[in-house]
């Protein structure tokens, strides 16, 4: 077994500068989006040379595709319930976990908007998902008339659904626009198009 080297005073300080500038973007790129950031304010806001966004990352826009990445690999790995033997689970564990993190969810919209190129790691992601569906569909363990794509793709809708809704449908729905509220309607309304019952 072969033990790591020891990172240097150097190699540990351009961690840490990468590591303010990543944040720094994050919050420039989910306040402004891609177009409306400023690299200044970036370095600014981390307290760095504006010259270091370049060194470590190229240019903005490549910048904002680390950002993102960044924010996606944080999201699929914050998942605990089993998948996709609980999709109200999950459903419900990723609406707790955008709800917390609006900015989040404002970030992957910019992009949206902006940047339609999507990473390996998206990719690899959504792949995976879509396999796991598919493979519990054949073995029987999940309703097969639904494609297994568009059932991922509903999921992501009915767990979005509150955060795209306006301020005017929240009035309209007064004490159903509670979070705990919204929160079970998701579980029910992905279990009714799943077919499936939630183990949480």
């Amino acid at each position: 077994m072969t033990e790591s080297t020891p990172l240097s005073s150097k190699q540990r300080q351009s961690q840490a500068t990468q590591k303010r500038l990543l944040e720094a973007a994050f919050e420039e790129f989910q306040l402004h989006g891609l177009a409306g950031a400023r690299v200044d304010r970036i370095a600014e806001r981390a307290k760095s040379n504006k010259r270091l966004i370049y060194i470590y990352f190229g240019n903005k826009e490549q910048l904002f595709d680390a950002v993102v990445q960044r924010s996606l690999e944080k999201m699929i790995d914050a998942h605990a319930v089993p998948f996709p033997d609980d999709l109200p689970g999950y459903a419900v564990e990723l609406f707790d976990y955008l709800e917390e993190r609006p900015e989040v969810f404002r970030l992957f919209w910019w992009r949206h908007l902006e940047r339609r190129d999507t990473s390996d790691v998206e990719q690899a992601n959504y792949r995976d998902k879509v396999a796991r569906i598919a493979e519990a569909q054949r073995a029987g363990r999940l309703d097969a008339k639904i494609p297994a794509a568009h059932l991922f793709a509903f999921l992501l809708g009915v767990v979005q659904s509150w955060s795209l809704a306006s301020d005017a449908l929240r009035d309209a729905a007064g004490e159903d626009a509670a979070r705990d509220r919204r929160r079970e309607s998701v579980r029910e309304a992905v279990a009714r198009v799943t077919g499936t019952t939630s183990t949480g």
